[in-house]
Order: C-alpha cells, then sequence, then structure tokens
C-alpha cells in the first residue's frame, strides 16, 4: 500500500486531456497538459487534502510519486483496460478463467457497444443470460453456480448506503458529513479515478468505509469481451491494493449492466455484484429530461417508502453517487429526512455480516449488531514483532483519536446474496477505522505523473 505520509513525493501538474462520460452523461475531463495550473495549493498529504471545500482548490491536480512509479504496471488511465503484455501474472490467471467462461457458458456473448447502443442487438426474451439491462434480471439459474446478486438489505427499516463513481476530488463536504455523523457507506471506486486521486482515496479507507469495485474506465460491462471485463475489474483490484493496502471482494456494475458472462468473470475474482433496489436517478439530473425537483422527488418516495411498511422486512440498497457537486449536495441535503424515516443507515458489509470485506483477515467490518451499538469504524489488526496484535488509532464522530480493539467475529459469508438473513445470530465484532497497512510491494516501474479528473462538475 501506498502510505499518506509520503508528502515529499507529492507535486502539482496539469494532467492530460482524456475525457470521460459519467453516469448522467456529464463529461468529466482530466486536466490540459501544460495548462495553467488553476491554483497553487499544494497537497502535501491525506489530511492537507481533506482541508478544503473550494471544487477549484480540491480539484487542482498533483502528482504523487508512489502512484507514479507504479503507473506502467496499470493500463493507460481512462482508457479501455487490456492486459498488460508484461504481465504474466494477469495472462495467466485470465487463461484460466477463460476457460471456465467458455466452458460453462458457451454462448452468452457481448451485447451492444461500451457506450449503450444496442442499436440490430438480437436477445431471447426469455433472457437466458439473465442479463440486468434487458429485464433487470438479478437471480441467475441455479445451472450456472452464481450466487445472487445484492439488491436489498436483509434489516427491516434499514437504508443500505453506497456511493458510486469515486474518489471525487471534490468530495470532502460529502464526506465531512458522514464522519460528523459517524456514518460509513460503501464507496464503489472507479479504478482511474483511484489512480488519479489517491489521497481522496485513502481518506475513504482511513475513515473507516467499505471500498469496493466500479471498474476501471466506467463502461457498459455486457459489451466488452471476456479479456477486457476481466482485465477492468482485476486492475481496478490492483490499483485499490496498491493505494489503499486492502483487496475488494465486492463489486458494482457501470449502469447495472450485468450478465452471467460477467458476474462469472468477477466471481471468479471473488467479487460479489452489488446492484441496487431503488435509484434516486441523481446521475441523470440535468440530462434526458431529468430534472433537479425530479431527484428530489425519488429521494422522497424512498423515504416515504420507510411509512407505509414497504420495509418491514427488509431495507433498500439505493443507488447514489459520489459524480458530481449536485450528486453529493443533494444527499447532503436529504440525509437528516433519511435518518429520520429510517432507524438505521449501514454499509452494505454491516447489513449482510460481512465482517472481513477484504482479502486481507486482519482488515474486519463491524456485523449489524456492532454497528447498531455505536462501533462503526472498519478496523485494522497488525502484528507486532513479539507476535501480539494491536490496531491502529482511529478518528471518531468528533475527530479526536482513540484506540479500538481488532476484531474476533468471522466473515458469517464474505461473498453473501441478496437472500442473506437478518444479524439475530451474528457473531460480534469490534471495529475502528483503519490507518496505513503498509507499503505494496507487488507492482514497480516508472510512469508519468498523473492529473486528475474534474469530476466536481457544477450542476447547482
Amino acid at each position: 500500500m501506498i502510505p499518506s505520509t509520503a508528502a515529499a513525493f507529492l507535486t502539482l501538474t496539469a494532467g492530460t486531456a482524456f475525457a470521460h462520460i459519467g453516469c448522467g452523461g456529464q463529461e468529466i475531463g482530466r486536466r490540459n497538459v501544460g495548462g495553467p495550473m488553476l491554483h497553487s495549493r499544494a497537497v502535501t498529504d491525506e489530511a492537507s487534502a481533506a482541508v478544503s471545500t473550494d471544487v477549484s482548490t480540491e480539484c487542482t491536480a498533483y502528482g504523487y510519486a508512489p502512484v507514479t512509479q507504479i503507473a506502467s504496471s496499470f493500463p493507460a488511465i481512462w482508457q479501455t483496460a487490456s492486459i498488460l503484455s508484461t504481465d504474466s501474472e494477469a495472462q495467466q490467471l485470465f487463461a484460466s478463467i477463460n476457460a471456465t467462461v467458455n466452458s460453462k457458458l458457451p454462448n452468452d456473448v457481448p451485447h451492444g457497444t461500451p457506450t449503450g447502443n444496442w442499436t440490430g442487438v438480437s436477445y431471447s426474451s426469455s433472457d437466458p443470460d439473465c442479463w440486468w439491462t434487458h429485464n433487470k434480471c438479478t437471480t441467475p439459474s441455479s445451472d450456472t453456480g452464481l450466487k445472487a446478486d445484492i439488491t436489498t438489505v436483509p434489516e427491516p427499516m434499514t437504508w443500505g448506503l453506497g456511493f458510486d463513481d469515486g474518489p471525487n476530488c471534490s468530495h470532502n463536504a460529502l464526506y465531512d458529513l458522514l464522519l460528523e455523523n459517524n456514518q460509513k457507506a460503501t464507496m464503489f471506486y472507479i479504478g482511474s479515478n483511484v489512480m488519479d486521486w489517491p489521497l481522496q482515496a485513502m481518506r475513504a479507507h482511513d475513515e473507516g468505509h467499505e471500498i469496493c469495485v466500479h471498474t476501471w474506465s466506467h463502461q457498459y460491462m455486457t459489451a466488452l469481451s471476456n479479456e477486457v471485463v476481466f482485465a477492468e475489474l482485476y486492475y481496478t483490484q490492483k490499483a485499490i491494493k496498491a493505494v489503499l493496502g486492502v483487496t475488494p471482494l465486492c463489486w458494482r456494475p457501470p449502469y447495472g449492466d450485468v450478465d452471467n458472462r460477467v458476474r462469472m468473470i468477477a466471481a471468479a475474482l471473488n467479487l460479489s455484484t452489488i446492484v441496487w433496489s431503488d435509484d434516486t436517478n441523481d446521475w441523470e439530473a440535468g440530462t434526458n429530461g431529468v430534472t433537479q425537483q425530479d431527484v428530489t422527488n425519488n429521494y422522497q418516495s424512498v423515504i416515504d417508502k420507510a411509512g407505509n411498511g414497504t420495509y418491514t422486512t427488509h431495507g433498500p440498497v439505493v443507488l447514489n453517487h459520489e459524480l458530481t457537486n449536485y450528486t453529493m449536495s443533494v444527499f447532503v441535503s436529504m440525509f437528516p429526512k433519511i435518518k429520520s424515516a429510517f432507524s438505521y443507515i449501514v454499509p452494505i458489509c454491516t447489513a449482510y455480516n460481512i465482517t472481513q470485506p477484504y482479502a486481507e483477515s486482519n482488515v474486519t467490518c463491524p456485523n449489524f449488531e456492532t454497528y447498531i451499538s455505536g462501533v462503526t469504524n472498519i478496523s485494522t489488526s497488525t502484528t507486532q514483532k513479539d507476535g501480539s496484535s494491536s490496531t491502529n488509532t482511529s478518528y471518531t464522530a468528533s475527530g479526536s483519536t482513540s484506540p479500538s480493539a481488532s476484531s474476533t467475529g468471522k466473515s458469517d459469508d464474505s461473498s453473501s446474496s441478496g437472500s442473506a438473513s437478518s444479524s439475530t445470530a451474528a457473531n460480534s465484532a469490534s471495529s475502528a477505522k483503519s490507518g496505513a497497512l503498509g507499503m505494496y510491494d507487488g507492482l514497480s516501474g516508472m510512469g508519468l505523473i498523473l492529473g486528475g479528473v474534474v469530476a466536481g462538475v457544477m450542476l447547482l
């Protein structure tokens, strides 16, 4: 993992002129190479990156040497991922996965284009591939061996909280709100954004949020070849591991676009598929005739369900975005109503009592019973030279530090499906926010200084 203490390696720079179209069509562009510096703020570490809530300041591009030194071991930022010719480990792993997928799903083929154009696509109305985009299918047939996608949470009157498309350079106001309320969430991170904004990613992890994969370049996954699907997921896992020291076991398909072929590749990488039950359509505001009032109404619709008995046996997984200043601001404005209407608001790992959310066993997520008791932070235990175990201190909601005990709970199901039961029999686990895990040493090489994705498009 790249430690946040490497302040001496930070340099300000203007980024390259690539662009990405976000969920709602907003262009998220990288800064122009050689262009004028918008601000002279010297971001020196994770803490300094978290201070400002001024968008132009937050989104001043910076180079971070620990990331630039490994950049050549990853696909180009914001380009469709493919397996690097020098990455023999990835090549071997993909060959094994690809053989299995082709054997089990010989007729499941790509659909449409990576930008979501299905003109001329012929597909059976029986939905043999359990294609979410076609018919919102989330439960593959039993003969595939695939688990159902997570769409809701098993706890009544509980909001499953997550944000797509981060880390956003201008997310400090949102993350400040979460911190002040001791509120944790599941962050679905784009690999290219993690490489562009590593300090912002560190903040989420160190403040105890769950980190999941949201692909490398945010495209419609069912349109991609097996190799590209693999690369989009694999290198995002690797980027998160490089920057944060943890390997996610969960992912969300951009636009919800997933089928059995994509699910099987993800499952082979130990990734559980999480979609949603309710969409605020915050990502669509200003496009396709969707207004900001529509988004507010969508939030209110979910809130109203809490009052009409819809969530007496389960809770929703709601689609929210860290995409623009607007998508973050509207959540901030609606948060008091959400808190008032729902008994609990929790990250997905907590809702499913997944106490080990990463491949690394020393990081634990509080189960539901522990979380609602007030211990909400993800905990990282470390082993001392004498063999004893300890944990890092954590920030509380007030911003002070306090010691945290390591968790003794085991994961009830590290890759739970959406049919998990309530947490009444869950293991207890004491948890607290993690700090640095240690230097990631699996990747090396020189790379260009990275600029940033200007995700803070002001729509207000």
